[in-house]
């Protein structure tokens, strides 16, 4: 198989606030003003990707006793500049 077609998604398994499991896939992460953010797709299970949704999913890492987390943002201002620079770089990656 040729390297182009090689393709294997970093995955992660979140839990919500409900102890509900759902699997992510990395799309980006940067480091915004001296934090670290992700951004992440909801993992594609089955062949109807194309009816899929694909909402863009932005988490902060923190740490927790000692133990780092993704965690939702809280701050409004902070996760508009957060979500525009990640958005800005989705539709870039989406047109070429």
């Amino acid at each position: 198989m040729s390297e182009m077609n090689e393709y294997t998604p970093e995955l992660f398994e979140l839990i919500d606030e409900e102890g509900n499991k759902k699997q992510f896939e990395l799309f980006d992460c940067a480091e915004i003003e001296g934090e670290q953010y992700f951004a992440m797709l909801p993992a594609v299970e089955d062949d109807d990707f194309l009816n899929s949704d694909c909402e863009l999913v932005i988490l902060k890492s923190i740490e927790e006793d000692g133990e780092e987390i993704l965690a939702s943002i809280d701050d409004d201002d902070e996760f508009e500049t957060v979500s525009a620079f990640f958005m800005e770089r989705l539709q870039d990656a989406l047109e070429e």
